[in-house]
């Protein structure tokens, strides 16, 4: 099952935007950061809980459905109110500058999870105040159609907006940090967006469909390699921005990166405790080596990042 990432606020002001095949150079400032950042909004908020819910629904009914004689029935969870997201994007698809694609992605995303809150409300209900002992599991069947309907109609939409934002989110990170470079040489805002850029691409290779280890392997050298260097520049320049936690947090991403390669590369299965933790959803996180200890550990870096940004 799909792990949510949290994605990095944007914070710079030259960027690049428009179609990903010919993004032009643009100076957008607040109002393009303003629009990214109300998409980049509600996915931070949303879309965990809603993979976590759908974690939670299968980790007790099968594929097929529940049947009502299953020994323990957990139920779902419930994800928090959309109206801020869906009111949020409307304010956010007029903003310049304008792209049809990504807006089109955002409005179909905070219909989705529109969609999904009040389904999974209708399905906690029903299983909180344990209604399938009355009807034996007569409307848990029912509702097992709509929520995978639901929930693959939810992930398809989030994919398709992260996609819109991480090509402007790369493109955005690799002209700052090139004028960055140009204008203020190797120093802290350098080596903390170079930090956050190469994090970026490791998850991302590490969470593909399809993982392609060598690319693992380059995306980890890389991420490695600037960590070092920006851990080194910040001891030898004690008066810098890049503070200890963000190092710390960096680093404890950069091991559990790791650890996920090597189960993935090594072909390691996870026993009889780590699949009990990893079918809880909730303690998924606590299993080295797994995917959603790696995405939990992105997501500290990407929290830090984005406290201490005052770039």
């Amino acid at each position: 099952m799909k792990s949510a990432c949290a994605l990095v606020l944007a914070i710079g002001a030259a960027v690049l935007f428009g179609s990903p095949a010919a993004r032009p150079a643009l100076a957008q400032g607040s109002s393009l950061n303003e629009k990214i950042n109300a998409y980049i909004g509600c996915i931070n908020r949303l879309s965990e809980r809603s993979y976590a819910s759908r974690q939670r629904y299968f980790s007790w009914a099968a594929k097929s459905g529940p049947t009502g004689k299953e020994r323990i029935i957990y139920g779902l969870y419930t994800i928090y109110d959309t109206t801020d997201c869906r009111r949020n994007v409307e304010k956010a698809n007029e903003l310049e500058p304008r792209d049809v694609e990504l807006e089109t992605a955002a409005s179909n995303y905070a219909e989705a999870v529109t969609a999904l809150e009040a389904l999974l409300k209708e399905a906690d209900d029903y299983y909180t105040q344990e209604n399938y002992k009355d009807d034996k599991m007569a409307k848990g069947r029912a509702l097992h159609p709509r929520l995978v309907a639901a929930w693959d109609t939810f992930a398809a939409a989030d994919q398709k907006l992260r996609t819109g934002i991480d090509e402007l989110q790369d493109a955005m990170a690799a002209q700052r940090i090139a004028e960055i470079e140009r204008t203020e040489g190797l120093k802290d805002r350098y080596h903390v967006e170079a930090v956050m850029l190469s994090a970026k691409r490791l998850m991302r290779a590490q969470t593909a469909s399809q993982q392609d280890l060598k690319a693992v392997a380059k995306a980890l050298d890389d991420y490695e390699a600037i960590l070092k260097a920006t851990e080194a520049y910040a001891e030898a320049n004690k008066d810098v921005k890049i503070g200890s936690s963000f190092i710390s947090t960096a680093k404890t991403y950069l091991t559990t990166a790791k650890q996920l390669m090597r189960r993935v590369r090594d072909k390691v299965p996870y026993n009889q405790g780590e699949k009990m933790m990893l079918d809880t959803g909730g303690g998924a996180w606590m299993v080295e080596g797994s995917p959603a200890r790696a995405t939990r550990d992105y997501n500290q870096l990407v929290s830090s990042y984005n406290r201490g940004a005052k770039f």
